[in-house]
Parts: structure tokens; C-alpha cells; sequence
């Protein structure tokens, strides 16, 4: 069965139990069983404090992240290693088995032209090295296409499904965002199929990164495709009322998502449930 999460964007910031358990009663009660941890900087998370909250309201977590703009997979791969390793470290402290995320690059860098040969090898040789290191800990890493104006090196799901066979590693998965979709895929049916071999975990946000149901995007197309590739894996909502200043340039995020807040979880959570219904998902 598809399990329902949140991304934490939607309720703080950053990672914070002070404002996030005191709302765990409504959120169960709107069918949420997995958070989704941002890492902006993994020396930050309380990893004993987060794992028993887990197990206190028993919901599944997964953090994620993007690369910080300092750092060069290509150019200097031992920099970025370094980076991910406590990021690991913080995932398997709090007992989570992956971590997801633009693990490859980052969020608002872009070349203004297609990726060369070179930034593909070297992406490549970089997520080889990666996956090895995620492994020690007993992770997955997965690999979200973002949209042309968040980064050139892989936009669309055939883009990253052509970068895991070229791999080769068995514990790369991709992470799938249906706002980027909205962009770059020539169908929610197209990019699903395409990701389909290898998709472990889809982000769901409105066009507008708003309420979804109130936005330009097609929410019967995109869980019918879904449902159509048999996918039974964690389906997130992601919005950014709330964004970190080392994130929000990258993410182009300057103004309100929605009028009102509260609407995002309040209002979009019921809507993509029976959205997901309808195209005949089973939601745990």
C-alpha cells in the first residue's frame, strides 16, 4: 500500500519537534505516516530525540537535501562525500533506511546550457562513490529530478533512470516531484512509466507549489499514472510555506505559497487522499 507523508517545509523551516509534535494529533487524523526530514544541516538534528518520536506516533521518516552551492561533485567529489557522510549518519541514527533529495547537485545551480559530457561523468563517478558510502550504513540514495531552472544535470525521469544504469548500483533509487514534472515531462503517464523501474519515493505539490486541487496541475493524470505503473511506495506532500534562507533562492521562493497556510496541509491532504482513491491507489 502507498503510504502518505508530509514534508516538513509545510509546518517549520527546519527540523523542529517543538513545532511539529503538538500538531501530530491532526496530522494522523488526515492519514500521515512518514515525515520527511530536511537536512539543511544534519549537526543540527536531535537523532534520539527524533527516534522516539517516531516511535511514540508511529510514522516512518526520510530526510533529504540538496547539495550546498559550495560544493562540486565533479570537481571535487571528496567535498561532497564529506557533506553526505553525517548526512547518513543522521539517517540511520534516526532509524530511517534512505535518503532522498538532490544528492547529485544543487538546488539553484545551473550552467545555463545542457550538462557536458564531462559534468555526466563526473556526476556518475561521484554517485558510484556515493551509493558505496550509503550502503555502509545500510541506505538507499535517491536521485529527484528538478526543473531546468533548479539545475541542468537531471531533469526528467528518463534522465535519471539512463544515470542509474549507467551507475550500476543496486541502492539508487529515484525520487520523482510532480512540480518538476508539471515542467519538464511530456506527461505524468510518460515520466511515471520512464521512472518506473527504479522509483522509491514521488513528491506531490501543486504547479504553484500552493494548495493542491487549487493550481494548474492535473491530479487525475498524475495518480492514475502512479497507480497504472503499480507503484506502492511513499507518496509526499511537499509545500514550502516555510523556507530556510540557505534554501529558499534555490527554490525561487519569495512570496506566500497560499493565502492561507494552513490550507496546504488543511485543505490539500483530503484532496490528494481521494484524488488517490479515485485512480485506485491503496493508501495505508
Amino acid at each position: 500500500m502507498n503510504t502518505f507523508g508530509l514534508h516538513t517545509f509545510a509546518i517549520a523551516p527546519v527540523w523542529n519537534l517543538d513545532l511539529i509534535e503538538p500538531q501530530m494529533e491532526r496530522l494522523k487524523g488526515l492519514g500521515i505516516g512518514l515525515l520527511e526530514i530536511p537536512l539543511l544541516r544534519p549537526e543540527e538534528i536531535d537523532t534520539r530525540r527524533t527516534r522516539a518520536f517516531a516511535e511514540r506516533w508511529n510514522v516512518e521518516l526520510i530526510p533529504s537535501l540538496g547539495l550546498p552551492a559550495s560544493l562540486d561533485v565533479s570537481a571535487r567529489p571528496d567535498e561532497a562525500l564529506a557533506f553526505l557522510e553525517p548526512a547518513f549518519g543522521v539517517c540511520e541514527a534516526v532509524g530511517s533506511n534512505a535518503l532522498g533529495g538532490v544528492t547529485y547537485g544543487t538546488i539553484g545551480k545551473t550552467s545555463g546550457r545542457a550538462p557536458t559530457e564531462d559534468e555526466i561523468d563526473g556526476m556518475c563517478r561521484f554517485l558510484v562513490r556515493a551509493a558505496k558510502a550509503a550502503k555502509a550504513h545500510g541506505l538507499k540514495l535517491g536521485i529527484e529530478p528538478c526543473n531546468r531552472y533548479e539545475t541542468h544535470l537531471i531533469n526528467r525521469g528518463i534522465d535519471a533512470t539512463r544515470i542509474i544504469e549507467r551507475v550500476g548500483a543496486d541502492n539508487i533509487f529515484i525520487h520523482l516531484d510532480t512540480y518538476h514534472m508539471h515542467i519538464e515531462e511530456e506527461s505524468f503517464e510518460a515520466g511515471f512509466r520512464a521512472a518506473a523501474p527504479y522509483l522509491g519515493y514521488v513528491h506531490v505539490s501543486e504547479a504553484n507549489r500552493g494548495v493542491p486541487g487549487r493550481g494548474m496541475l492535473d491530479w487525475a493524470a498524475c495518480m492514475k499514472a502512479i497507480a497504472d505503473i503499480g507503484y506502492t511506495g511513499a507518496i509526499t506532500l511537499e509545500s514550502m510555506n516555510h523556507v530556510d534562507a540557505d534554501i529558499a533562492g534555490g527554490l525561487a521562493v519569495w512570496r506566500p505559497v497560499a493565502e492561507n497556510p494552513d490550507d496546504v496541509i488543511g485543505v490539500g491532504l483530503p484532496f490528494l487522499r481521494e484524488a488517490a482513491r479515485k485512480a485506485g491507489l491503496q493508501l495505508a
